[in-house]
């Protein structure tokens, strides 16, 4: 596939036909599979072919984890949490892989909100769990294979857990493009070995909390530039956690040998950034006041050999190299994990990667390339991974949302050809919870509701207002936030 098209990318809104569609892919030399809906039974509809604390998911659909930057400041439950939680269960999706990325202890929230799993906040976490069964049971009759499971994260580089505006960054090693964006300038900010040993105390309490409440599986955070992500590409990091293969992954090793001596019988799961590439920003040469320019890899000259990420080419990193990333996976069946949810890159500075999108977040970049190339790249990554995957590990493929109309259309064909086992949706579903169980029904797509990738769920937080979609969910149209929204959008050129 290339990226150094200059023609405008494809209006998938204003496609008329699935034909039209897959002529759009091809003239992108882009490998794209879809089928129609309602010819047959869907491949979306089939139980799952694992089972997770007893259960087996009734169907193909997963919802991913996502926070609302919408929690109380000592990380306990709010009313707008309550109802996210509630349309998840509305949505007929069989695995909730994750539902809100939850700290593990609170200096490692990426923002004041974000939930806290610990003791204090266990009723709350509780009362989710009971709603979303609730909501599950009313609509679909059982939760008998509904599966629920809590991501455990540190936010490392990306902590603020006092300040929306203000940087509390922890690492894993000292970055020379990432430090100056995040106002890393000590080395006292970089984790030591003794402190990460804390910290896999940390997740072993957190699981606790969640099997208590009520979780089947934790969902261990490697994805986005987040801490135990960013561990993977600690090369230069010196100690027993850093360096080589065995000792960038020995922290997830550790936290599940600790969770299991503790006694815990929970299933574990990870989502896992499968590559990265050098960080991005919008090109100078082409941005203005209010408006962003194309995204453009940053100066990595003086970085080379590059040895700063995960599941990138060392000798050039605006390319992905998956050898590592394969043996990560073969990692996980050893580990006796059993779901891996995939994704890429971060949305803090390759947004492209993981997010495709019309419309960029305001601290991100217009698209370089027609966005259905990104696309492409992610889901013929999960191909790869799921083809050298462990039978028992059960994959499931991202990155769909900028599909739009032709999701559903995608993610049938690429389930029953079997490039992963089941198909996640992220912020699409605040808008539309319900539109792959629509699909599996044949019932045909409501497009008021259909995401546009405007990027508001993003730019709100990133400017210290909650996430939600703002266009599209009169819940979140109607709030005073929706007013501030735009004006920062205008500012920005966003």
């Amino acid at each position: 596939m290339s990226t150094t098209t200059s023609a405008p990318p494809v209006r998938l809104g204003a496609l008329k036909s699935l034909t039209d569609f897959q002529s759009a892919c091809t003239s992108l030399g882009l490998e794209l599979p879809a089928e129609a809906l309602g010819v047959g039974p869907s491949p979306l509809a089939k139980p799952a072919r694992v089972v997770i604390n007893g259960k087996r998911p009734g169907n193909r659909i997963v919802i991913h984890p996502m926070e609302g930057w919408d929690g109380t400041t000592t990380g306990g439950v709010t009313d707008e949490m309550r109802r996210r939680w509630r349309r998840f269960g509305e949505s007929g999706a069989k695995m909730i892989c994750g539902a809100e990325a939850m700290a593990v202890r609170p200096d490692g929230r990426a923002n004041p909100n974000q939930l806290i799993i610990t003791g204090e906040n266990q009723a709350g976490l509780a009362e989710l769990v009971g709603i979303l069964k609730s909501a599950h049971a009313e609509r679909y009759g059982t939760t008998d294979d509904l599966v629920i499971g809590f991501q455990l994260t540190h936010s490392g580089r990306f902590c603020r857990p006092h300040d929306k505006a203000r940087w509390e960054s922890r690492v894993a090693f000292r970055h020379p493009l990432l430090d100056r964006k995040f106002h890393v300038t000590s080395d006292a900010q970089v984790f030591t070995d003794a402190e990460v040993e804390e910290l896999i105390a940390d997740f072993v309490r957190a699981a606790r909390v969640a099997w208590a409440v009520g979780a089947d599986f934790l969902d261990l955070k490697h994805c986005h530039g987040y801490l135990l992500h960013e561990l993977l590409g600690a090369h230069t990091r010196p100690g027993k956690y850093g360096g080589s293969f065995a000792n960038r992954t020995r922290i997830l090793r550790e936290i599940v040998a600790g969770i299991r001596a503790d006694g815990n019988p929970i299933d574990f799961g990870v989502r896992l950034s499968l590559f990265d590439k050098v960080p991005h920003r919008p090109d100078p040469a082409r941005s203005q006041p209010g408006k962003l320019g194309p995204g453009i890899p940053e100066d990595f000259s003086a970085c080379l050999p590059y040895r700063y990420g995960f599941g990138v080419n060392a000798e050039n990193p605006t390319e992905i190299d998956l050898t590592e990333t394969f043996a990560f996976v073969a990692l996980c069946g050893e580990l006796g994990i059993k779901v891996l949810n995939t994704s890429a890159g971060s949305p803090y500075y390759t947004p492209h990667l993981q997010r495709p999108a019309a419309f960029p977040p305001s601290d991100g970049y217009q698209p370089a390339y027609d966005p259905l190339i990104d696309v492409a790249r992610l889901i013929d990554a999960v191909r790869q991974v799921k083809a050298r995957a462990p039978q028992e590990l059960y994959v499931i493929g991202s990155g769909y949302t900028y599909l739009q109309e032709f999701l559903a259309p995608v993610a049938t064909a690429v389930v029953r050809q079997g490039w992963a086992d089941a198909i996640g949706l992220g912020r699409a579903v605040l808008s539309y919870p319900a539109m792959l169980t629509d699909a599996i029904a044949g019932r045909p797509v409501e497009k008021k509701f259909v995401c546009r990738t405007f990027s508001d769920c993003t730019t709100a937080p990133r400017n210290g207002l909650i996430s939600g979609c703002y266009p599209l969910d009169k819940f979140y149209t109607q709030r005073p936030e929706a007013a501030q929204l735009k004006e920062i959008k205008k500012k920005v050129g966003a």
